[in-house]
This record gives structure tokens, C-alpha cells and sequence, in this order.
């Protein structure tokens, strides 16, 4: 067995993840998080499945029981409106669902990973849902994926296949997910991750029965998963980094199998040819990814966070990480990735304190929450401990400018004990265990949403609105799996997964 690798990521779960890992990430292995696709350099879009304008949120329960079948996976649709999102409007989807490619079994962990473009052009989005550990034939974890057409309706779980062209030569198929213009032609392409190190990149286009335009695979500078190591990338996330209207990929993977083969992001660039693995440029690591222009200078800023501590458990120090965690922020530029800059909690005004396994980076997302033409940052520390609660968790709101992310202007700091906002600090809650920044009243301001582990593990998600000038507990609310349509049975860690 590998040494525990401490950027070992909550990416998908169990399945994927090792008692070493888990024993170092204080369990938070079980978890996800969605990662930020964009069409240009200056905005990170939002979902909008219905159509009316405003941003709508994808909130997988990839582990929910669904008629009584345990782990078969549900999504759920929450839907904008002026209020915010609530389970007031929304659409719930499994397998089962009638059009839903599939049927519900037993560990499919549909929703395990998702992604929304408008990938058949008719002015909706749609929505691509992994099954990464379905069964496919004889071959356990061979993992399925489709497409859930967006509609006047809304996402309604009519939906088609989109076929593992490569089945016998990983496992896993659609555990990652990015899309994006990879070769600006007005169509959304969609790359999909295995545990093998080459990806699958379908162009836009796509026919109702889930033939895309056209299809390509490209071999970034990772390694391939083996049977104790079953990798490959481990998040995939979608940007303009160079402002030229083609979208590029940020693959995060490890550069070697090896003990202590360090995460590291590699920055492929899109082309008129599509994405390119031969010009890859390799980036700060940092598992969970956004890519927005922050500076507001035209190019896509990457942000990747790095989660793990500075040392791991015999004593190895890890390269450019801190104990804490640590969020990378690298700024974009006509040739693509520049400058970097680290944030951790002893930066600034952010809340707390770097302490060891706080896990600050775990997750963050991008948005302009107060319309100023900034990207503006959210990270969780969904590690954190509060007033002797282990675990509960904190979320920091870190504001863009013409300099980039301020750490002493405006910053807030928000956790289940902050007036206003619902529910208590309590153990285990993991409170940022995935975030989304998107406008969903259609103001034009992004409004945040987080997902907690909350109920041991049944999961929740938090609503916190933007006043147009910054986040708010005002107009907050919860949204509980048992009112979304989602099975407690079990773990369904209803809010661990987002789309993006």
C-alpha cells in the first residue's frame, strides 16, 4: 500500500479513497466538490436549465438510496427564482426517473459527478451526470454517463447515453467532468476523466441520442490509476485563462506513481484544433479548482486549493502547502498562466487560525458577488473547529479588485454559529463541504450556497444571499434532503457535489 498522500482529496469518495488518506483528511474522503467551467475569461457562468434567466443549482445525493437501493444516487434541481433557491422549486432525478438513461442499482452513485453546458445548442443547458461506480457488464466500477436535456421545463430526466468509447481500458468512466469551447466554436465540448491518465473529448453538437460532433483524447503528464491508486485526474475544471475565446483545462493529477508522487495541476490549452496535452504547463497544486478573472484584465484566473497540511504523518514536508491548507491563486495572461500568489488563514483579515487539518482550500468558487466586474472568492475549511465543536466547519468570502483577492478589505467569515445564519456548530458537520457562488434571484450579483455534511452525513445546504454589495444571512435559508425529495436512509450526502 502507497504512503498516505495528503492531497488525497475528498474526490469521489469512498470508493476512491484509502484508510491512510482518510485517517489524515479527518474523514472528509467521503466528499466532492464540482469544479467552475467558463466560457471566457471574465465570467464564470452559471446553470440555466429552464431558460428564465436565472442561475439554477445542481445538488447531487450521489449516495442516496433510491427505492430502496442503497448508493444508487439522485440529483437534485433547484431552480432560481427571485427569492433564492429552496425545495419549493425544484425537480429530483434518478435513474429511475422516467427518460433517465439506466436503471437505480445498488453503488451506482449516480450524480457522483456532474457538469452543465448547453451541449445539443437549443438554447438550454443541460446537464451531464456520472455514474462512476455503475456496473457495465461483467466489469465492476466500469462506471456510466449521460446527458439530462434542459428544457422550458427545466431539467425533466429525459436524457441519453453518452457511451465509454474505451471501456476495458479504465475504470471509473465520467468520475471527472469539465466542459467548455475547447476549440471556440460556439459548441460546448465535454471532457471525461477515468482512472486512466487519457481523457475522452467529446465536441459539441450533440444529437438527442447523445452522439457528440466529434471525439478526441488527450494524454496530460499524469499517471494512470493501478488497482491500489486508482486515479488518474482527480478534477477537471474549465477557463479562458489566455483570453483568446477558447476555453482551456486545468487537469489536476500526480506527476508520478510513486510514494509521495506529488498532486500537481497542469494548465492544457485550448486551440482551433481543440484542447492541447502537448503544450500542458505545469501549475500549483491544489485539488478543487476555479478559473475567473479576478483582476478584471481580461485573462482567466486560476484558483486551486490546496487543502492538506504542510507535513504529512511521518514527518515528509510537502511542497508549497501549508498546515491549514493553503488556496494558490494563479493570474492569467495572453500566455496563459503568470504570477501566483497563496492565501491561508494567517493572511490578512481572513477568519481563524492555520492550525493542522483545518482543511482551508478544501473547496472554494468564483462569482461576482457585488457586480463590480471582480471575480470574488469563497473557501471552506469544512475541517474546522469552533469553540471545541470538531469538524463543523467555516467559510470565508475573500473580494476581488483591480489588485486581486484582498485578504483585508471586506472580508467575512461565515460558520452555522454566525448570527443569522441557520442551524448550530456541531460535530462533523464539514460546513463547506462543497460551495457554489451563482446568481440565483437574477439580480446579477451571485448569491453563495453551501453544502454540509450535516446529520451524519445526510447533508444540507445553506442559502446566503448577496444584498448586491456582499453575502448576507438576511433571506437565509436551509434546504433539507427530507424536502428535496431525497431518501435519509443512509448517507445520501444530499449537498456534498455541485455542478459546475
Amino acid at each position: 500500500m502507497h504512503h498516505a498522500h495528503p492531497h488525497r482529496h475528498p474526490r469521489l469518495r469512498t470508493a476512491l479513497a484509502t484508510a491512510t488518506a482518510a485517517a489524515l483528511t479527518g474523514g472528509l474522503l467521503t466528499l466532492s466538490a464540482a469544479t467552475a467551467t467558463a466560457a471566457d475569461s471574465a465570467h464564470v457562468p452559471q446553470a440555466d436549465f429552464n431558460g428564465d434567466g436565472r442561475g439554477d443549482v445542481v445538488a447531487s445525493a450521489h449516495a442516496a438510496h433510491v427505492s430502496g437501493r442503497q448508493g444508487a444516487g439522485q440529483v437534485v434541481v433547484l431552480y432560481g427564482t427571485a427569492t433564492g433557491v429552496s425545495s419549493a422549486k425544484r425537480t429530483t432525478i434518478s435513474q429511475n426517473t422516467t427518460g433517465s438513461p439506466g436503471t437505480a442499482e445498488a453503488g451506482d452513485g449516480f450524480g457522483g459527478e456532474t457538469a452543465y453546458a448547453d451541449f445539443n445548442g437549443d438554447g438550454y443547458d443541460d446537464l451531464a451526470v456520472a455514474s462512476p461506480w455503475e456496473k457495465v457488464g461483467t466489469d465492476t466500477n466500469g462506471g456510466g454517463l449521460a446527458i439530462l436535456w434542459g428544457s422550458a421545463s427545466g431539467l425533466t430526466g429525459k436524457g441519453a447515453t453518452v457511451t465509454d468509447p474505451a471501456p476495458s481500458s479504465h475504470d471509473y468512466w465520467g468520475k471527472d467532468l469539465a466542459a467548455g469551447d475547447f476549440d471556440g466554436d460556439g459548441k460546448a465540448d465535454l471532457a471525461v476523466g477515468s482512472s486512466s491518465s487519457t481523457l475522452h473529448v467529446f465536441k459539441g453538437g450533440f444529437s438527442t441520442s447523445g452522439t457528440p460532433g466529434g471525439r478526441y483524447t488527450i494524454k496530460p503528464p499524469i499517471v494512470n490509476g493501478s488497482n491500489d491508486f486508482p486515479h488518474g485526474p482527480l478534477s477537471l475544471t474549465a477557463g479562458d485563462v489566455n483570453g483568446d475565446k477558447r476555453t482551456d483545462l486545468i487537469v489536476d493529477g500526480y506527476e508520478t506513481q510513486t510514494d509521495y508522487g506529488w498532486n500537481t495541476n497542469y494548465y492544457v490549452p485550448g486551440t482551433p484544433s481543440g484542447l492541447s496535452a502537448a503544450s500542458a504547463k505545469a501549475l500549483k497544486p491544489g485539488i478543487i479548482t476555479a478559473v475567473g478573472d479576478i483582476n478584471g484584465d481580461g485573462y482567466g484566473d486560476i484558483v486551486s486549493g490546496a487543502g492538506w497540511d504542510a507535513t504529512i504523518q511521518d514527518g515528509t514536508p510537502v511542497p508549497d502547502a501549508a498546515n491549514g491548507g493553503k488556496v494558490h491563486i494563479t493570474y492569467g495572461s495572453v500566455s496563459g498562466p503568470a504570477t501566483t500568489a497563496g492565501i491561508t488563514q494567517n493572511s490578512g483579515n481572513v477568519p481563524g487560525t492555520a492550525e493542522k487539518g483545518d482543511g482551508f482550500g478544501w473547496d472554494l468558487d468564483l462569482g461576482d458577488i457585488n457586480g463590480d466586474g471582480y471575480q470574488d472568492l469563497v473557501v471552506a475549511s469544512p475541517n474546522e473547529d469552533i469553540d471545541g465543536v470538531a469538524d463543523t466547519g467555516q467559510v470565508t468570502v475573500l473580494y476581488g479588485s483591480a489588485s486581486g483577492i484582498s485578504t483585508t478589505t471586506g472580508v467575512q467569515g461565515f460558520a452555522q454559529s454566525t448570527a443569522g445564519v441557520p442551524g448550530n456548530d456541531e460535530k462533523n458537520d464539514l460546513f463547506g463541504a462543497d460551495l457554489k457562488l451563482d446568481d440565483v434571484t437574477g439580480d446579477g450579483k451571485a448569491d453563495l450556497v453551501v453544502g454540509s455534511y450535516e446529520n451524519a452525513g445526510n447533508g444540507g445546504l445553506t442559502y446566503l444571499p448577496s444584498n448586491g454589495t456582499k453575502i448576507t444571512t438576511s433571506g437565509s435559508r436551509t434546504v433539507a434532503p427530507s424536502s428535496s425529495g431525497v431518501s435519509t436512509s443512509g448517507t445520501p450526502q444530499f449537498g456534498a457535489v455541485f455542478a459546475d
